[in-house]
């Protein structure tokens, strides 16, 4: 797990309610657990900072940073897909973009799939729900396009057929067999006589796989997938898991957030 991926987690799951900061030395003690030493953590803020996620600030405890609000802007939107709140059903239309320029470069067309947008030609975009982001992103990318609302005039097979060209479902629906089949251990191993130390640590691990499928899975709507799609049965577990996990998980970040004498950097 890479610190800055784990930072963008920590903010998201946990310090977005607790005032969106922290001390950099908390930040240490709360990646800990996850294996990723103080040098990485240090590093990756300061890049974040130069990136503009992070803003760094004098708290009570020392040295620390606030996300800014383009961060937290994104941390919402990705707790909203995560957790699956704040969604209602499928009008039937898709959001449908040409790019008039040359192809995307490989990082602007990561952050068009991050949004929910599969590409049916180098040069056609399309997703299931328009991204309030999208703008943004192709005008950093510097990039001409057209944008259009559109729906499938064949009806229903004619649309799941578009979503097979935009998106492998048979690659992403065995990414969610093997998510349950790897953090199923993981999480099973936390236990009554567990730590709260080690149930924060199987908890955002837990997270941070699941928070992976944004950079894959546009999250189709029921209508547009195949029988028995696997990502219903993993949401299933991750909610689960997720919510027996919460409390101690909580304690433990409250407790390493305010705890001045242990595990300084």
């Amino acid at each position: 797990m890479q610190a800055r991926s784990a930072l963008f987690d920590l903010y998201g799951d946990y310090l977005r309610t607790r005032g969106s900061r922290a001390p950099v030395a908390a930040l240490v003690r709360l990646l800990a657990p996850l294996d990723i030493a103080a040098p990485a953590v240090r590093t990756a803020v300061s890049r974040m900072v130069r990136q503009g996620w992070l803003h760094p600030l004098r708290l009570a405890a020392g040295p620390g940073y606030l996300l800014t609000p383009k961060a937290a802007r994104r941390l919402d939107e990705a707790a909203a897909r995560v957790y699956r709140t704040g969604r209602g059903g499928w009008d039937g239309r898709f959001d449908l973009v040409l790019i008039r320029d040359a192809p995307l470069a490989r990082r602007d067309a990561e952050r068009l799939a991050f949004l929910g947008y599969g590409p049916l030609s180098d040069q056609v975009w399309v997703a299931p729900r328009a991204s309030d982001e999208l703008e943004t992103v192709l005008h950093e990318a510097g990039t001409g396009y057209e944008r259009f609302s559109a729906s499938h005039t064949a009806g229903s097979a004619g649309a799941a057929e578009i979503v097979g060209k935009a998106w492998d479902l048979g690659r992403i629906g065995e990414s969610y067999r093997q998510f349950e089949a790897e953090l199923r251990p993981v999480v099973k191993a936390v236990t009554g006589r567990s730590t709260d130390e080690e149930a924060y640590a199987a908890r955002f691990r837990l997270v941070h796989a699941w928070r992976s499928f944004l950079f894959h899975d546009p999250q189709l709507p029921a209508s547009l997938l195949p029988a028995g799609w696997p990502g219903i049965r993993a949401a299933v577990f991750f909610d689960k898991h997720a919510a027996r996990l919460r409390p101690a998980a909580d304690r433990y970040v409250e407790r390493c957030l305010h705890d001045k004498g242990r595990f300084l950097p």
